[in-house]
């Protein structure tokens, strides 16, 4: 495998630089003094941002991008053998390696890498790391899902200590870092387009837990099931916690066992405010109790937090930091984020695209909408639609009323037969008011025919649905 030395910059080509990652790791290696450059399908902020920073951007994949000064491309998993820029990297014997592989790679350049992975809960998770860092000055370098307002950016280069990043499970791809601290918020089906099923999942998952050093620590939820599968043998410490999890009203996790071990990290006497928000008071193993008051909405991120703090406690930063930080975070781009009001109607966007995610987010909104709440979803793919369309079904039917855009094929060609048109059979079943529009204009027109004041609309899905939200924000 060709290895990047950060110490010889040569040049680099990313197949997709547009990525939310993949950006991320081109500002590492421009900052670098790396000659990079790259191709994406269309322009985006990402790209624009990386254009101002020097670094080409060729829009639409070809073969003649490919030039013979090349000395390594990165590429996504997304990138298939047919690719023209894939052949021709292959006809030209330049080195390629996956955006995991470098992701690794880059992780052995600083003192204490720490990856955050999970089903669900990553991108929020690791920017509530991040906030804490900053808040106690500790100059990290990040890599984030998302882009996280205080930065503006999803990446920050900074010093060589700290490097926070998420760890996707997609494609085994986290199975190439090297972390110092890991940690896993929950375990789900997803991805099965890869995966073959849970076990499967949680396979990859055990491993990735086994990269650990003797010195680093695993920091996991102690609601996943069967949790010494996971953590059993490991040559690491590993420290628990337990947020409001499915089951505030004081029953234990399904599979968690009453007479479990107490968890290291949990959170008592939580309460919310008017928008949301928690306060809890965190009781931690060997600690003072601290209270806590959040600066995002929802339970779920109760959990979030709590795994932060862990990692906060680990690297060793002071509780003052910890505290101002999380008050201070209001979120990444794309989390339950206000894009403000039309004629009295609250806009939401949500990145929610699988049904635990869609159940915690419309939850959230629940707890907090004056009058009918509406959800603009748009399912993301459709082996992922296939795979859980009861489950997409009863999460949804929490919104008052339900709108579906087309399904967002993302990598995939093939339908399975499966359509929002599908969804909105189900959904309807379960006596839910639901209807499908094939465009955005379609959309956009019945919502601002429908929607009154004191309404709140959420856009939400992994793909492009947030456009919805923008235009009627802009009439």
């Amino acid at each position: 495998m060709y290895e990047i030395d950060l110490k010889n910059p040569v040049s680099i080509y990313f197949v997709g630089i547009g990525g939310v990652s993949m950006s991320g790791l081109a500002e590492i290696l421009a900052d670098a003094g790396f000659r990079v450059s790259g191709s994406d399908r269309a322009p985006s902020d990402l790209c624009r941002h990386l254009e101002k920073l020097g670094i080409h951007v060729f829009y639409g994949q070809k073969a003649e991008n490919i030039g013979d000064d090349l000395d390594c491309a990165v590429l996504t998993a997304a990138i298939r053998p047919d690719n023209p820029e894939f052949v021709a990297l292959r006809e030209k014997g330049i080195p390629m390696l996956t955006r995991g592989q470098l992701l690794g790679q880059l992780m052995k350049n600083y003192r204490v890498p720490v990856a955050v992975s999970g089903t669900h809960g990553k991108t929020t998770t690791t920017s509530m790391i991040s906030e804490i860092l900053l808040e106690a000055g500790k100059d990290p370098t990040l890599s984030i899902g998302g882009i996280y307002p205080r930065i503006q950016s999803n990446t920050r280069v900074g010093g060589k200590n700290y490097f926070v990043l998420e760890a996707c499970e997609y494609t085994n791809s986290f199975l190439n870092f090297f972390p110092k601290i890991s940690l896993i918020l929950n375990i789900e089906e997803d991805h099965l387009d890869f995966f073959r099923d849970l076990a499967d999942i949680r396979r990859s998952f055990r491993k990735f837990a086994e990269l650990l050093p003797e010195d680093g620590a695993l920091i996991i939820n102690s609601e996943i099931e069967d949790l010494d599968e996971l953590t059993a043998g490991l040559s690491c410490p590993v420290i628990t916690y337990l947020g409001l999890g499915p089951k505030a009203a004081g029953k234990p996790a399904e599979g968690v066992a009453k007479s479990a071990p107490a968890p290291d990290y949990r959170a008592g006497d939580v309460s919310f405010d008017d928008a949301g928000h928690a306060s809890f008071t965190v009781h931690a193993k060997g600690k003072a109790d601290r209270r806590v008051t959040l600066g995002v909405p929802g339970a779920h991120n109760v959990g979030n937090a709590l795994a932060a703090i862990a990692a906060a406690d680990l690297l060793g930063i002071d509780d003052d930091a910890i505290l101002s930080a999380l008050a201070g975070f209001h979120g990444t781009d794309r989390r339950f984020e206000l894009k403000g009001t039309f004629r009295g109607v609250t806009v939401i966007d949500d990145y929610a695209h699988h049904p635990t995610e869609i159940q915690a987010t419309l939850t959230t909104a629940l707890g907090v909408k004056k009058g009918t709440l509406w959800c603009v979803f748009q399912p993301h793919t459709y082996s992922r639609t296939k795979a859980f369309l009861s489950d997409f079904a009863k999460a949804l039917s929490l919104a008052d009323k339900v709108v579906l855009a087309d399904v967002y094929a993302a990598r995939e060609t093939d339908n399975l037969g499966i359509s929002s048109e599908t969804l909105q059979r189900e959904i309807q079943k379960l006596g839910k008011e639901c209807y499908y529009f094939p465009s955005f204009a379609e959309i956009e027109n019945f919502l601002s025919e429908n929607c009154t004041k004191d309404d709140m609309l959420i856009t939400m899905g992994a793909g492009d649905v947030y456009k919805i939200g923008e235009s009627l924000l802009k009439k």
